[in-house]
């Protein structure tokens, strides 16, 4: 049998967790013992504009260092306090075609620091030094690490944005971009803090969505030494095939989609006419599919409440086959088509080669797929902005971006395990995390990991994540839930939006997780209605409260109504 006891006064640390040896010995196998991490201790700012003189690192240029009042920025209505805000280069260099490239990088460093150390994963290409507030905290957030008091450091990932569609060319770009430039980062930043502080961090934390979270999964097996606390929202980890699988979906939607129809893409998306592939499942047919969804898995979780919390259960009880009505006549918002049916269940049963060959997940069925975030991904992106990815990223060689609608699919999944003799490293290689079910080192340095996903993501599935967690705890003994857990989030579309309650706050219980061993059994979620100080989700029903809670559940529980009291409020609801 295997027990669970506390040991005190093991080195610096508390062994928590320990597990018996079996063969009734009543050993103790100190190899499984977790320790538990000490609370980070605040820290006071030492002079800030003299760093760009004083301050040293290997390959790092300073350019410039500058005191920032508080209140110049706010988070939901909060000032963030005053900091000092470091910008600079590291590793410049003349790539290919004499293009110049660096990993460019901000730090803000807070006046009144907590301690902790905060590694700002950021979205898409990278390409930009985003603002270094902190990222991957839920949707329309109300707090942040650098609010909170982290010292948070952003970077392009090692090229600017005028080359986000040309890096993809220069070797050394590729794999900056996929998990060197964060290697490069991290010992800098900490020496800066250091520098500043006259210590490093306590605590050290990674985070972010999209491709942040993907940056914050590599850097749970790249990095494992490095941080205590791993933070990644819809983490497209497997971004090569995510991409290839857009590509495929595109094609799948121009089966059925109006012949001839034309739009444009906005200027986020690339801009420019494209074809029309909403045209292939409108807005009032994904409406219509919701709705039907609703009808069969509402109520799984006890309340007819517009959310489907058991979403493992809806897709062993909906069928788009049976549970959606075929059309008989002219498509008119009630009906789809038998090819509309063919082509929209092949799209969520997962892309495949033409030999049946599985390139990506499969996606679950759920309400916010009438999202309009959900539609972006779906028929715009995956024209313009997965086929620079694929041709020019991920390929070896690469080539210009790809025609998503012509392109030979087996050939784009070929190409992201290709190697040849000047890209010698595959897009599979640099862009995901080694071994992804092995973080024996995190988890014997007592560091945790929290994934947040919506089971409504268009891009990177939900069931991606799943399949990532399962089989982490099928290599930690069938549980890994005393260091790492998977939080799906009803209803939302890609790192936020959708008809789900996505605003939330999970840096504050990974850290309580990290430094206090309070295992988050529930993180309390909230809809983003009219007068939210975080930002409206204007896809938040009008028949929910605009301050409806949910608790979000470690999977695989399953949040379920209690069968008293309003279902606006969380308290009426357990993890199950």
């Amino acid at each position: 049998m295997r027990t669970s006891m506390t040991v005190v006064g093991v080195g610096l640390a508390t062994l928590v967790g320990l597990t018996a040896c079996g063969g009734g010995d009543g050993g103790v196998d100190v190899s499984d013992a977790i320790p538990q991490l000490s609370a980070a201790q605040p820290g006071t700012l030492g002079a800030c504009a003299a760093l760009a003189g004083t301050f040293s690192a290997p390959d790092t240029t300073i350019d410039t260092a500058a005191d920032v009042a508080a209140g110049v920025l706010s988070v939901a209505g909060s000032p963030v306090a005053a900091h000092c805000l470091v910008r600079g280069r590291m590793h410049s260099r003349t790539g290919t075609a004499g293009q110049t490239y660096a990993i460019g990088f901000e730090m803000r460093l807070p006046q009144a620091w907590n301690g902790r150390f905060y590694y700002q994963g950021n979205g898409g290409l990278d390409g930009a030094v985003v603002t270094a507030t902190g990222a991957g905290t839920g949707g329309g957030p109300l707090t942040n690490p650098l609010l909170q008091g982290f010292a948070v450091i952003s970077s392009d990932a090692g090229h600017a944005s005028a080359q986000s569609a040309t890096f993809g060319f220069d070797p050394q770009a590729r794999l900056d971009y996929g998990y060197q430039a964060a290697q490069k980062l991290t010992p800098m930043a900490k020496a800066l803090i250091k520098s500043t502080y006259g210590r490093g961090p306590d605590r050290s934390y990674f985070g972010g969505c999209s491709n942040g979270g993907r940056h914050t999964l590599v850097a749970t097996a790249r990095l494992a030494a490095e941080y205590d606390g791993f933070l990644a929202g819809a983490p497209g980890y497997n971004l090569p095939k995510a991409a290839v699988s857009q590509i495929w979906g595109a094609q799948q939607y121009a089966k059925a989609a109006t012949p001839g129809a034309m739009t444009t893409a906005p200027p986020s998306a690339g801009g420019g006419p494209i074809p029309d592939l909403s045209t292939a499942f409108t807005a009032p047919e994904r409406t219509m599919v919701a709705n039907r969804i609703l009808a069969r898995c509402d109520a799984l979780d006890l309340a007819a409440d517009g959310i489907v919390s058991d979403s493992a259960q809806c897709q062993a009880v909906f069928s788009l086959n049976d549970d959606v009505p075929t059309c008989s006549g002219s498509r008119d918002g009630t009906c789809l088509t038998a090819l509309q049916k063919q082509v929209i269940g092949d799209i969520f049963a997962g892309a495949r080669t033409s030999t049946g060959a599985a390139i990506y997940s499969a996606f679950p069925f759920d309400p916010g797929l009438a999202g309009n975030d959900w539609a972006g991904w779906e028929f715009v992106r995956s024209q313009v902005l997965d086929p620079v990815a694929v041709g020019t990223v991920f390929s070896a060689p690469p080539v210009p971006p790809v025609d998503a609608l012509t392109a030979s699919i087996d050939a784009l999944a070929a190409s992201i395990t290709a190697t040849d003799s000047t890209f010698t490293v595959s897009a599979m290689d640099f862009m995901t995390p080694p071994d992804p079910s092995n973080l024996s080192t995190l988890k014997r340095r007592g560091a945790k990991v929290m994934i947040w996903h919506g089971v409504s993501d268009a891009v990177f599935s939900h069931d991606d994540s799943v399949t990532w967690y399962k089989n982490l705890a099928a290599a930690n003994g069938g549980d890994a839930s005393n260091f790492a857990r998977l939080y799906g989030v009803p209803g939302m579309n890609h790192c936020g939006n959708g008809p789900s309650t996505d605003q939330f706050d999970m840096l504050s219980a990974l850290v309580q997780w990290v430094e206090q061993g309070r295992a988050p059994d529930s993180v309390i979620a909230s809809a983003r209605g009219p007068g939210n100080a975080g930002g409206v989700n204007p896809e938040v029903p009008s028949t929910w409260s605009a301050a409806r809670t949910r608790p979000l559940c470690p999977y695989p529980k399953v949040a379920r109504y209690t069968g008293t009291g309003s279902v606006e409020s969380a308290a009426n609801f357990a993890c199950q």
